[in-house]
């Protein structure tokens, strides 16, 4: 399950449970009170839920996370669930991976820590006045020091939760978008073809050479036509990125043509003086593809017109 994952990745074990308890001055003497708050809690929940999701509609930027009612009645639902446990005097594992799946689900909806932050202080809020209201001022304010422990305690996991989901989503997107801009496609049994369009910087061209050794080797491919048409400059950068490309395929048993090449890109080659003769070389794609199946022994025969019956 996803609260598990993260549970891992951000060592939530006992050792860390505890050092944050103890950060937060969560102390059994804590866990004890809100215990005895519990009926006091559940006396006035739903007063208090109706309350906390009035604030939150009001706002046009969180309510947009409640587009019908039956979202509404579900998570009010959830919201009960997740209020009363704050009351049940415990802070072990299990309830550190109830609080660690609210910050996987906020991620999920997109619910950014600054509504997510405001929705807490609408919390305390709240507390703070049911409160005082049930309670003689200084149990009150014991009470009080209690619930904000827990409130905080909750905030940083779910916030820690948030983060890395974010960033585990973020990750997911730029590898979609990296596969995206090195799109390898197989043009015959041996023959793979690499258009790259855009900028080339250090990373990318790591990226080419490692996605382009990868199909290489899986394909079993004999030759790679690396196509630099869409590439706006060719610079020594670039340039030594591809003649260090093309010596690892030749390791690998295989040839690299590059096509693509226009006449100012044939001028900048030459003036940076690279040596592009372990690589072959032609100015059209067509003429690639052509000299590549050439290389693993098949042509491209020439098609024939239809004669007509009356010849």
């Amino acid at each position: 399950m996803p609260h598990r994952h993260y549970m891992t990745a951000l060592r939530l074990d006992e050792s860390e449970i505890q050092t944050r308890r103890s950060y937060f001055e969560l102390g059994d003497d804590d866990l004890a009170r809100l215990r005895t708050l519990h009926g006091l809690a559940e006396k006035h929940t739903d007063e208090f839920i109706e309350r906390f999701y009035e604030h939150l509609l009001r706002s046009a930027s969180t309510r947009k996370f409640f587009p019908d009612d039956a979202t509404i009645v579900r998570v009010k639902r959830a919201q009960r669930q997740y209020f009363l446990q704050l009351f049940e005097g415990r802070c072990d594992r299990e309830y550190v991976q109830q609080r660690v799946a609210v910050g996987v689900a906020h991620e999920h909806v997109g619910l950014a820590p600054t509504w997510y932050l405001g929705a807490y202080r609408k919390y305390l809020a709240l507390l703070q006045v049911r409160l005082f209201d049930d309670l003689p001022a200084a149990e009150a304010q014991a009470a009080f020091l209690s619930v904000q422990k827990i409130v905080f305690f909750d905030m940083t996991l779910a916030l820690d939760t948030y983060i890395a989901a974010h960033q585990e989503t973020l990750a997911r997107h730029q590898a979609a978008l990296r596969e995206l801009s090195t799109p390898v496609i197989r043009v015959h049994d041996g023959v793979l073809l690499l258009p790259l369009v855009g900028a080339i910087d250090s990373a990318r061209a790591q990226q080419v050479m490692d996605t382009v050794l990868l199909r290489v080797a899986e394909e079993k491919a004999k030759c790679i036509i690396v196509d630099i048409a869409g590439v706006p400059v060719v610079d020594t950068k670039v340039a030594d990125s591809l003649v260090k490309t093309t010596a690892s395929v030749r390791l690998l048993g295989a040839h690299t043509i590059l096509t693509g090449i226009s006449a100012q890109v044939a001028r900048t080659i030459v003036h940076l003086g690279v040596d592009v003769s372990t690589m072959h070389t032609r100015a059209r794609l067509q003429e690639g593809i052509e000299l590549a199946l050439d290389l693993v022994g098949k042509r491209i025969a020439p098609v024939r017109a239809k004669r007509s019956s009356g010849e």
